[in-house]
């Protein structure tokens, strides 16, 4: 039986901030690095709270002591909320089935959130396995920064990265297939095809097959209801993807 929208998520995030007398938030405070200009979270499905936040009240108004992983994902616009949901929903599904080298997967998402004050901010956050233990994931990182040089259409972009990439990635677009939203790799290959390319020398220039190109450009006409390649760049670009 499919689990409803945002469940898998919604189970294990809540809305406990991060305690500053926990030794391990003390710990990460001094050995996470911090970057001018991003938010970053650790939290921990073990103890079901935050363990560490950094620089959200710029990011989004809500002070690092009062922010949860809760807010975070409610935070996110109405257009939005969906894809983002589900997308964290299976690539954390995903991921339960791995079982060696966990903390080299992530995934990436452009995002609009909600700022405190009601603005819109773009954002283009990852999240990684921070932390697992025999095939179990212990503590999940988050890491935002704003988009500063383009705005954010309605189709979301995304892509998956570890050991096992492709597979990650592959496994992400056969389960969003409906959904508003773009891969790295559809994306890479629909900006080659936007350049005037061929599929067969799209191929060459990445080295995998023309019917991998074909797999990652032909669905997209049906997802994004357009009937020609002319007509899928020409939405592409009105969409702010290319």
């Amino acid at each position: 039986m499919k689990n409803k929208f945002g469940e898998y998520t919604r189970e294990r995030v809540s809305n406990i901030p991060f305690d500053a007398n926990d030794p391990v938030y003390k710990e990460y405070k001094t050995r996470v690095p911090h970057f001018i200009g991003q938010a970053i979270y650790i939290y921990s499905f073990e103890k079901n709270r935050m363990l560490y936040a950094y620089g959200w009240e710029e990011m989004l108004g809500y002070k690092d002591e009062e922010i949860t992983l809760l807010t975070i994902v409610s935070s996110t616009s109405k257009r939005h909320f969906n894809f983002s949901n589900d997308l964290n929903d299976k690539g954390l599904q995903y991921l339960k089935n791995i079982t060696e080298d966990l903390e080299k997967y992530s995934f990436t998402l452009e995002v609009e959130k909600i700022h405190k004050n009601g603005e819109i901010v773009p954002l283009l956050s990852r999240v990684g396995i921070y932390k697992s233990h025999k095939g179990t994931i212990l503590e999940i990182i988050g890491i935002s920064e704003k988009i500063h040089a383009r705005k954010l259409g309605d189709i979301m972009q995304y892509a998956a990265y570890g050991p096992i990439t492709s597979g990650f990635e592959e496994s992400l677009n056969d389960q969003l297939f409906n959904k508003l939203g773009i891969s790295r790799k559809e994306k890479e290959a629909l900006e080659f095809a936007a350049k005037g390319y061929a599929f067969k020398e799209i191929a060459e220039k990445l080295n995998v097959s023309q019917s991998a190109i074909e797999k990652r450009i032909i669905p997209l006409y049906k997802r994004f209801k357009v009937k020609s390649l002319p007509h899928l760049i020409s939405f592409a670009h009105a969409n702010h993807i290319l």
